[in-house]
Protein backbone atom coordinates (compact mmCIF):
# COMPACT_ATOMS: atom_id res chain seq x y z
CA UNK A 1 0.00 0.00 0.00
CA UNK A 2 1.41 3.39 -1.00
CA UNK A 3 1.81 6.05 1.63
CA UNK A 4 0.30 9.49 1.14
CA UNK A 5 2.55 12.38 0.18
CA UNK A 6 3.42 14.72 3.06
CA UNK A 7 1.00 17.61 3.34
CA UNK A 8 3.47 20.18 4.61
CA UNK A 9 7.17 20.93 4.37
CA UNK A 10 9.51 19.11 6.77
CA UNK A 11 11.35 22.34 7.63
CA UNK A 12 10.49 23.55 11.14
CA UNK A 13 7.75 26.16 11.27
CA UNK A 14 7.01 25.89 7.54
CA UNK A 15 3.37 25.13 6.78
CA UNK A 16 3.70 25.28 2.98
CA UNK A 17 2.46 22.34 1.00
CA UNK A 18 4.74 19.86 -0.72
CA UNK A 19 4.28 19.55 -4.49
CA UNK A 20 3.92 15.94 -5.69
CA UNK A 21 7.24 16.20 -7.58
CA UNK A 22 9.02 16.96 -4.28
CA UNK A 23 7.22 14.42 -2.09
CA UNK A 24 10.36 12.27 -1.74
CA UNK A 25 12.25 15.26 -0.27
CA UNK A 26 9.24 16.39 1.84
CA UNK A 27 10.09 20.00 1.00
CA UNK A 28 8.01 22.89 -0.23
CA UNK A 29 9.18 24.46 -3.48
CA UNK A 30 10.89 27.43 -1.79
CA UNK A 31 12.91 25.27 0.62
CA UNK A 32 13.80 22.84 -2.18
CA UNK A 33 15.10 25.75 -4.26
CA UNK A 34 17.04 27.21 -1.30
CA UNK A 35 18.67 23.83 -0.65
CA UNK A 36 19.45 23.30 -4.32
CA UNK A 37 21.07 26.72 -4.73
CA UNK A 38 23.21 26.03 -1.64
CA UNK A 39 24.36 22.73 -3.13
CA UNK A 40 25.12 24.29 -6.51
CA UNK A 41 27.04 27.19 -4.94
CA UNK A 42 29.09 24.75 -2.87
CA UNK A 43 29.98 22.70 -5.95
CA UNK A 44 30.84 25.79 -7.99
CA UNK A 45 33.08 27.14 -5.20
CA UNK A 46 34.95 23.81 -5.14
CA UNK A 47 35.41 23.93 -8.92
CA UNK A 48 36.69 27.50 -8.83
CA UNK A 49 39.24 26.58 -6.14
CA UNK A 50 40.45 23.71 -8.33
CA UNK A 51 39.11 21.04 -5.98
CA UNK A 52 37.49 17.90 -7.28
CA UNK A 53 33.78 17.29 -7.25
CA UNK A 54 33.01 13.85 -5.90
CA UNK A 55 30.53 11.54 -7.56
CA UNK A 56 28.00 11.88 -4.71
CA UNK A 57 27.89 15.67 -5.17
CA UNK A 58 27.40 15.31 -8.92
CA UNK A 59 24.61 12.78 -8.37
CA UNK A 60 23.08 15.16 -5.84
CA UNK A 61 23.06 18.02 -8.36
CA UNK A 62 21.58 15.83 -11.06
CA UNK A 63 18.83 14.76 -8.67
CA UNK A 64 18.15 18.45 -7.94
CA UNK A 65 17.91 19.14 -11.65
CA UNK A 66 15.47 16.27 -12.08
CA UNK A 67 13.36 17.46 -9.15
CA UNK A 68 13.43 20.99 -10.49
CA UNK A 69 12.24 19.90 -13.92
CA UNK A 70 9.40 17.94 -12.34
CA UNK A 71 8.45 20.91 -10.18
CA UNK A 72 8.62 23.18 -13.21
CA UNK A 73 5.92 21.17 -14.91
CA UNK A 74 3.64 21.85 -11.93
CA UNK A 75 4.59 25.52 -11.61
CA UNK A 76 2.88 26.87 -14.70
CA UNK A 77 -0.54 26.84 -13.11
CA UNK A 78 0.10 26.67 -9.37
CA UNK A 79 2.95 29.00 -8.42
CA UNK A 80 3.75 32.65 -8.79
CA UNK A 81 6.11 34.29 -11.23
CA UNK A 82 8.87 34.68 -8.61
CA UNK A 83 8.96 30.92 -8.01
CA UNK A 84 8.93 30.24 -11.74
CA UNK A 85 11.91 32.59 -12.11
CA UNK A 86 13.83 30.86 -9.30
CA UNK A 87 13.26 27.47 -10.93
CA UNK A 88 14.59 28.72 -14.25
CA UNK A 89 17.54 30.38 -12.48
CA UNK A 90 18.38 27.10 -10.74
CA UNK A 91 18.23 25.18 -14.01
CA UNK A 92 20.58 27.71 -15.59
CA UNK A 93 22.92 27.48 -12.58
CA UNK A 94 23.04 23.69 -12.78
CA UNK A 95 23.58 23.82 -16.56
CA UNK A 96 26.45 26.30 -16.09
CA UNK A 97 27.96 24.12 -13.39
CA UNK A 98 27.77 21.05 -15.63
CA UNK A 99 29.46 23.02 -18.42
CA UNK A 100 32.15 24.29 -16.04
CA UNK A 101 32.84 20.75 -14.82
CA UNK A 102 32.99 19.37 -18.36
CA UNK A 103 35.57 21.99 -19.40
CA UNK A 104 37.79 21.86 -16.30
CA UNK A 105 38.48 18.15 -15.86
CA UNK A 106 37.32 17.75 -12.27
Amino acid sequence: MATAAPRSCRVDRCAEGVPPALAAESLCLDHFLDQSFTRADFALDRCQRGETIDRATLDWLLADAHGTLNALSEVAAKYDLAQQSRILELLLCIANLNDYIAHHSV
